[in-house]
């Protein structure tokens, strides 16, 4: 997978076309990701005591991995993602200033 739980991505289509977050958790199955603060839906919440009023709550709602691009930390802009082979490990590597990530 090229992208990783923390890492800084662009949405590249939807509501929120050029925005910027943090990715929250990945979903490798269904190739999607949750980004915090960004594709926010409105979840209707019961209430859970006598008395207390039922509520609407935004949450983070899964965004396919196609409509993310990740953002290098060496050079801040929206990149693609090369693997290069070391003697002991793969890593990932930016295709824009060739840095590793």
């Amino acid at each position: 997978m090229k992208v990783r739980k923390g890492d800084n991505v662009k949405i590249l289509s939807g509501k929120d076309r050029g925005k910027k977050g943090k990715i929250f958790r990945v979903l490798p199955q269904s190739e999607k990701a949750i980004v915090e603060g960004l594709n926010l839906v409105k979840k209707h919440v019961r209430p859970r005591r006598q008395g207390e009023k039922g509520q609407r709550v935004s949450v983070p709602a899964a965004i396919s991995l196609s409509s993310l691009m990740l953002v290098c930390p060496k050079c801040a802009k929206a990149t693609r993602v090369g693997f290069k082979v070391g003697e002991k490990s793969k890593f990932r590597i930016c295709k824009k200033c060739k840095s590793e990530i």
